[in-house]
């Protein structure tokens, strides 16, 4: 899923992000290494760090010095698809409404 209109830095976490969203990265996955990343994706190293800061800005990953980047159990909330996130965003509204709802029925029948 890359665009050539992207920087590569982009592509770079764009990439990441797909693979949380197809399964093949998971919460607490460690990433390869930055020299690592940084052959696969024929970049520089400062191209992966900038990459790796903004899976980090966004949620995405979290890292340990000298330990490396890791998958947060979270990234697959935030990398899913709009539509399903609009979706559960609904859904947590209809929940509730439905508790407000039932909290005022109460209030009015034992009243």
């Amino acid at each position: 899923m890359t665009d050539e209109s992207m920087q590569p830095y982009q592509r770079i976490a764009q990439d990441v992000r797909d693979q949380i969203r197809l399964g093949r990265l998971k919460g607490s996955d460690k990433l390869p290494s930055t020299r690592e990343l940084a052959a696969r994706y024929a970049v520089a190293p400062g191209t992966v760090q900038r990459a790796l800061a903004e899976l980090r800005k966004g949620g995405i990953i979290y890292s340990h010095q000298g330990r490396g980047s890791f998958i947060r159990e979270s990234a697959a909330d935030e990398v899913a698809d709009p539509n399903t996130q609009a979706i559960k965003r609904l859904e947590e509204q209809v929940a509730d409404l439905a508790a407000r709802l039932e909290r005022i029925e109460q209030s009015q029948t034992s009243g």
